[in-house]
């Protein structure tokens, strides 16, 4: 069995859209670069702006391939580091719904 990640909240991670690039590459070797924009619904640049975000903290990479058509194609990644820091994210986030959803019956915040 596989040892989990040690838990480590990361805020380049946890921004909306770079948290929903990280898990559709996560399953993946690489994504084409509109495959990622379309299932997030955004445009180029919104995509290019998170993506270089995860690229600059050295989570994620970008290569150039041309396709069957002769298309350059564009194709995102994460790196080793960037799996990890996306898997102890993960992690942090299922303590903290854990420990959200251990709160006794009964126990309120209206004093």
């Amino acid at each position: 069995m596989a040892k989990r990640p040690a838990p480590a909240f990361d805020e380049t991670i946890h921004a909306p859209h770079r948290l929903r690039i990280c898990a559709l590459l996560a399953p993946v070797e690489s994504m084409e670069f509109g495959a990622v924009r379309d299932e997030l619904g955004v445009a180029d640049s919104v995509l290019s702006k998170q993506f270089k975000a995860l690229s600059d903290a050295g989570y994620a990479t970008a290569s150039k391939a041309r396709g069957e058509t002769g298309r350059q194609r564009t194709w995102l990644a994460l790196t080793r580091p960037g799996r990890r820091a996306f898997a102890g994210h993960l992690e942090a986030l299922r303590e903290l719904a854990a420990a959200a959803e251990s709160v006794p019956d009964g126990v309120s915040d209206d004093g």
